[in-house]
């Protein structure tokens, strides 16, 4: 069959057999006349929010972008562009808010993030000074999420091995109940739990350790379940190989099962630490925070960096929401190193393919 190229790189068939098909460029045209026509639309209509704008004109390119499409090459393949074109509208309204979000937090967190902010604490600083620091929250929050990491990691991981490797029956399915029931459970309510046991019924102080077990509450379902998926996906024929052998089932577990499941297990429990280090709700009721500096979490108030930006916040003046600015960028750098740790780990673990 004879063919020629067209412009654009596509073929054409001389025969009849010719699907019409647009330009490459024709999403980009469409998505700028879509830009274009929204910003006239919205200055007519005396829209001035530029989300306002955003929303019409991914509108007028979902529409345009299956008009011309069905014209051109058909609705069969306009549905397909369609589908398209919704996606990268959804994509574009996920992202807007985060690049937002991102760019508000450094623009106004960067004027006060420098050296002495990260090693000062707020000892003798009045709230409508500038000046004073972070460092005492720093610690706090690498002390009480590093307790809770010790407690809840272990016993999620053992959970997780129970309900895969032994459980059956209806302790099995209970354990199951409770850990889907626990992972739906509001921050403020395990808050509250640790509250009432810890503090008022055993009459122990405010402490980081009393903040700690209730993030360890919350971050206790999330390693189950992570670890629960990541040991499923350990292929069956790699047990029944090693009990093959006449290694003992617990043997199997240690030497086998996890460390093939090693990496999907690391993330899952990095990406539960990132998930409880920006809690508030149970730190602002059992931490009770303070100004000075407290390495001990075990024995009187400490603060921590959600409890810090709460704490600047609610102090109502220039100076204080510079500092929850700069903390809540320290806050978010924290979450998002422990993420890039965790697709490291993943990474690093994941199965090489070909021959070695």
């Amino acid at each position: 069959m004879n063919e020629q190229l067209v412009a654009d790189g596509a073929p054409q068939a001389v025969s009849g057999l010719y699907q019409p098909r647009l330009p490459r460029w024709a999403p980009a045209a469409l998505a700028l006349g879509a830009a274009v026509l929204a910003i006239a639309i919205g200055l007519g209509a005396g829209l001035g929010s530029r989300v306002q704008w955003g929303l019409l004109a991914g509108v007028l390119y979902v529409a345009a972008t299956f008009v011309v499409a069905a014209r051109v090459e058909g609705r069969r393949q306009a549905k397909d562009r369609l589908a398209t074109s919704l996606v990268w509208v959804c994509f574009l309204i996920a992202v807007v808010p985060l690049v937002s979000l991102m760019w508000e937090t450094i623009a106004r967190g960067i004027k006060v993030l420098d050296g002495n902010f990260l090693s000062h604490s707020m000892a003798g600083v009045l709230t409508i000074q500038p000046g004073g620091g972070v460092y005492h929250a720093i610690i706090g929050t690498l002390e009480q999420v590093g307790i809770a990491t010790v407690i809840a990691a272990p016993i999620g991981l053992l959970t997780a091995i129970y309900l895969v490797e032994y459980g059956r029956g209806r302790l099995a399915k209970a354990v199951t109940f409770f850990v889907d029931v626990m992972t739906g459970i509001p921050s403020i309510v395990a808050g509250l739990f640790v509250l009432s046991f810890w503090i008022l019924m055993m009459d122990n102080g405010y402490s980081g350790f009393a903040g700690s077990m209730a993030l360890a509450i919350l971050m206790m379902p999330v390693v189950v379940r992570s670890t629960e998926e990541m040991l499923k996906l350990v292929p069956n024929e790699l047990r029944e190989a090693s009990l093959a052998l006449g290694v003992p089932k617990w043997r199997t577990i240690l030497k086998v099962v996890l460390p093939t499941a090693i990496g999907g297990i690391a993330t899952g429990v990095m990406l539960a630490v990132a998930r409880i280090a920006g809690e508030s709700a149970p730190i602002v009721l059992l931490v009770f925070g303070s100004q000075l500096i407290n390495n001990n979490p075990f024995e009187g108030a400490q603060s921590s960096l959600p409890y810090y930006i709460y704490e600047q916040w609610a102090a109502g003046n220039e100076a204080s929401y510079d500092r929850a600015w700069a903390a809540a960028l320290v806050l978010i750098a924290f979450v998002m190193i422990l993420n890039l740790v965790a697709r490291g780990i993943a990474r690093w673990k994941a199965p090489r393919g070909g021959r070695s």
